[in-house]
């Protein structure tokens, strides 16, 4: 049977759907689309079991007070959440309508046969309509989650009979963004930032403040938050300038430029033993004890470093207050919980919040976009009634978003002489992933915001930015996909919550999955090239799941795996192989990549395959599209990525000195879907980033006998790996 969370917040059918005067249907989501296509899904499944055409239904943008609350847009939810409640929805619609029609139309439910929403007593000339029964009326009835779904070919049918939602505009460059908004008597208005996170204003220099108002420019200064706005933006953006330059600021110590890596291990930190999937409140056990038939011990330590959400276009947010309701749109992943952390921070009702979802720059995992709607909230406060347009500079984005977090993991295994692990010992090392605003009674949520840190007054306390929790659910933040899915007969699984790190961090696609797969698929390599056993049979080896078995062979065989490989000889043409189920609870993702490295040893990406079982599929075009996105988002990643910081400040402040994958080295990527038809949903937008990353170290070293084991991947990176 379906089930849904959701269902259980938010049980009413009116809740998740409606019906108009004219027979269109409206379906509420409190899941935002970002890129990920849900909003196509929920349109195709109403389309499937409503039996209307998809063009016909439209999906609402959340907006808080109105769409059904289910939290974050986050950690692949949004099919097995919002897709599985609005199947049950709209299952429950079309029972509901069908009994209306049944008695309306004086015949038995089995005679009924619907048409485009219209529904037709079978070898009769009776027919009614979904809107004659139920336009414009509510349903006033509860979600049945016992109510009978269609079978996948009433899915099938629609393959290819819709194109995600606003992708004409967006192609051809059309789309309104929030960044292009333009509204009566709006003002735009810029943040001036100090030189980094621990720098405090000791103050403005006076004429200039004076020289901007004369001009029409209101500053606003609040402790060491300091915004200027005004009509024109370019003159807004030179007044940020000249306010920044002529400040006066107290730099204090800045930040800690230290070895990042030593950090991680000599730093303050609180440990967990992880079984299967979960922390446990429990001491640390001791490392393993190689068992009896152990023929060798391998341990290797990994390491990725900070890294950057790397949205194409800066965040931005517009908010209005009027004296009594502050309005804000924004391109949050997370419009409740970022509407509580507002209100509380700017002591307000929540219900006199009001927050709305609109396109901005695509990004999986919290970037900017909660800070500038809270940039947006505290300027638009100061100035009542004006609606104020505020964006982030290229270099705020950089510079202030709360980063992935950089993480240290060692693993090591026993290998007996048969080619079995007997023993796998993984321990991870890391500041938090959870760092978003959350809705909380002790006011973390608002404490998370950046403008807090900076604001004379928080609720009439000192600020105190809280210390990072540890996340204890199944597969969380830094022990995600940590449990590795082989069958090893013994394991020991360590979560090392670091604290006192020089950056704030936070939710980044993969979480802490990309670095724990990219250790245990490059690990996995390892211990195949010891046994001598090719790397795909290896892993098959020791997979007892039927279903990931399914995965890699398919994977497998589409790349063309196996005949005459470089086995490290030196050929520059190199294949590797990595896969991972997400969370363990997931979509099943097997990648295969064919890379050449040239002598200056930089990574030409050639081709890649992806095998991937997400169960049954509803848009095989927007799975094919996620899969290949992250592979293509994790080889940035892996390739180039990396926060570059000293005392003074972040200095990766631009696409110069923060490298991202370019049009000149993405590879022919293909994806073969394994299907699943009639299972439940499995969330399938971040199966690649890990997969990915173990593929593409494994190709490195089958291409030039050298393991990078440090990310990113960059030449000297890999020249340094060379040398050890």
């Amino acid at each position: 049977m379906p089930y849904s969370e959701s269902i259980e917040k938010h049980p009413g059918l009116d809740q998740w759907l409606a019906i108009t005067p004219q027979g269109d249907i409206k379906v509420h989501t409190g899941k935002v689309d970002i890129g990920q296509r849900i909003s196509t899904a929920l349109q195709l499944i109403a389309a499937a079991e409503l039996d209307v055409d998809p063009a016909r239904i439209e999906v609402l943008r959340p907006q808080t007070g109105v769409s059904p609350n289910e939290g974050t847009t986050s950690g692949s939810h949004s099919m097995e959440m919002t897709g599985e409640a609005v199947r049950l929805a709209v299952a429950t619609a079309r029972a509901y309508l069908l009994k209306l029609a049944a008695e309306k139309l004086d015949t038995d439910i089995a005679a009924l046969e619907v048409n485009d929403g219209v529904i037709r007593a079978s070898g009769t000339n009776k027919s009614v309509s979904y809107a004659e029964l139920a336009g414009g009326k509510p349903f006033g009835i509860d979600v049945d989650t016992d109510a009978k779904i269609k079978d996948e070919d009433a899915y099938r049918a629609l393959d290819g009979t819709l194109r995600p939602r606003f992708i004409e505009d967006i192609v051809t460059g059309a789309h309104t963004y929030i960044h292009d908004l333009t509204v009566p008597g709006m003002l735009h208005a810029r943040v001036v930032r100090p030189p980094h996170i621990h720098a405090r204003l000791n103050g403005l220099d006076d004429a200039t403040v004076k020289a901007l108002d004369g001009a029409g420019l209101k500053v606003i200064i609040d402790g060491s938050f300091v915004a200027v706005a005004g009509e024109d933006e370019y003159e807004v953006v030179k007044a940020a300038e000249r306010l920044f330059e002529t400040a006066d600021w107290d730099r204090g110590s800045g930040l800690d430029a230290g070895d990042i890596y030593e950090q991680l291990l000599t730093n303050p930190r609180e440990s967990w033993p992880v079984v299967d999937g979960k922390p446990q409140d429990a001491p640390v056990p001791a490392p393993l004890t190689p068992p009896g038939k152990t023929a060798a011990v391998i341990a290797k330590q990994f390491t990725r470093p900070y890294i950057m959400h790397g949205t194409i276009g800066p965040s931005a947010a517009l908010a209005e207050f009027d004296g009594k309701k502050l309005r804000i749109t924004t391109h949050s992943q997370s419009i409740y919980p970022v509407r509580t952390s507002i209100a509380d921070a700017l002591q307000m009702k929540v219900d006199d919040v009001i927050l709305t979802h609109g396109l901005g720059a695509g990004c999986y995992g919290h970037n900017g976009a909660d800070d500038a709607a809270f940039d947006a909230a505290v300027i638009a406060r100061a100035l009542a009634n004006m609606p104020v347009l505020l964006k982030w500079t290229r270099a705020d984005e950089h510079a202030w978003e709360p980063y992935g977090t950089a993480m240290a993991i060692k693993v090591s295994a026993s290998l007996d002489d048969t080619g079995h692990v007997l023993a796998w010992d993984h321990e991870s090392y890391a500041n938090t992933f959870s760092g978003r605003p959350v809705a909380a009674k002790d006011k973390t949520g608002a404490r998370r915001l950046l403008a807090s840190r900076f604001r004379k007054d928080f609720c009439g306390e000192p600020f105190e930015f809280p210390k990072p929790r540890p996340n204890m659910g199944s597969h969380g933040g830094i022990h995600r996909n940590m449990d590795p899915l082989y069958a090893f007969p013994e394991r020991r699984l360590i979560k090392n919550l670091v604290h006192e790190m020089p950056m704030r961090t936070s939710a980044l696609r993969a979480l802490g999955g990309y670095g724990n797969v990219f250790a245990i698929e490059s690990m996995m390599d390892i211990l195949a090239e010891e046994a001598g056993i090719d790397p795909v049979e290896f892993r098959l080896k020791h997979m007892k799941d039927k279903r990931a078995r399914d995965v890699i062979v398919a994977a497998a065989e589409k790349f063309g795996w196996g005949g005459e490989r470089a086995e490290g000889t030196g050929s520059g043409t190199g294949h590797g192989f990595g896969f991972a189920r997400y969370k363990n609870a997931k979509a099943y993702a097997a990648v295969a990549f064919e890379v050449f490295v040239d002598d200056a040893a930089k990574v030409h990406l050639k081709r890649a395959v992806v095998g991937v079982d997400a169960s049954q599929v509803v848009d095989p075009e927007g799975l094919t599209v996620q899969m290949e996105g992250g592979v293509v988002q994790a080889a940035s990643w892996t390739l180039y990525e990396q926060v570059t910081y000293d005392s003074g400040g972040v200095t990766s402040r631009d696409w110069e000195s923060y490298p991202i994958l370019r049009f000149d080295n993405v590879p022919e990527v293909e994806t073969v879907i394994v299907p699943r038809p009639g299972e439940r949903f499995l969330g399938a937008g971040e199966a690649t980033q890990g997969p990915t990353a173990g593929a593409l170290g494994n190709a490195i070293y089958n291409a030039i006998g050298v393991r990078p084991y440090r990310v990113p991947f960059t030449p000297e990176a890999i020249k340094a790996a060379a040398m050890e």
